[in-house]
């Protein structure tokens, strides 16, 4: 067992779950080691976006991304090397606690939420992925569920860096 470098951060290591409420619901929860307001930022800043939203293992990366948090705000995510992109609506912005927006990029629009929960100086985030039909969270729910544990992973990572700052 190797020794733990004494100037390392402590960085107990958080688990992502995913579990499917419904039919046409997907729950994300996890706890990140950060408070919320620092959560947020890093949702809600696209410079920071970047850094931890697409799955390195994919080999994929955001070419750009364009957020204008506010309700009734448009946001849009473009990947390399495909060219794919996402993009929607804000329907609810409330600094530091919840986000609620819409995925249009077909034909039946899915709705996201996110809380950010304080939690004694760490942030507890829940996820909740709202699609219209059984048919529209299968063909998105699996690669999709595996992709956030990387995802939040990555996010961890950018959070601890964040709070050397």
């Amino acid at each position: 067992m190797a020794a733990k470098n004494e100037s390392e951060p402590t960085h107990m290591k958080n688990r992502t779950t995913v579990e499917r409420k419904s039919e046409r619901e997907l729950v994300v929860t996890r706890t990140f080691n950060a408070p919320a307001r620092l959560v947020f930022e890093a949702w809600t800043k696209p410079e920071l976006f970047k850094r931890w939203w697409a799955p390195k293992s994919m080999g994929m990366s955001l070419r750009s991304c364009e957020m204008e948090v506010r309700a009734g705000g448009k946001y849009r995510l473009e990947f390399e090397p495909d060219g794919m992109a996402f993009f929607g609506t804000y329907k609810e912005v409330t600094p530091h606690s919840r986000l609620v927006w819409t995925n249009e990029e077909s034909d039946e629009d899915s709705v996201t939420t996110v809380t950010f929960a304080k939690k004694g100086g760490k942030t507890l985030l829940v996820m909740h992925e709202l699609y219209p039909s059984k048919e529209a969270l299968d063909a998105a729910g699996a690669g999709a569920a595996d992709a956030m544990g990387e995802t939040f992973e990555q996010l961890d990572e950018l959070l601890v860096t964040l709070l050397r700052l």
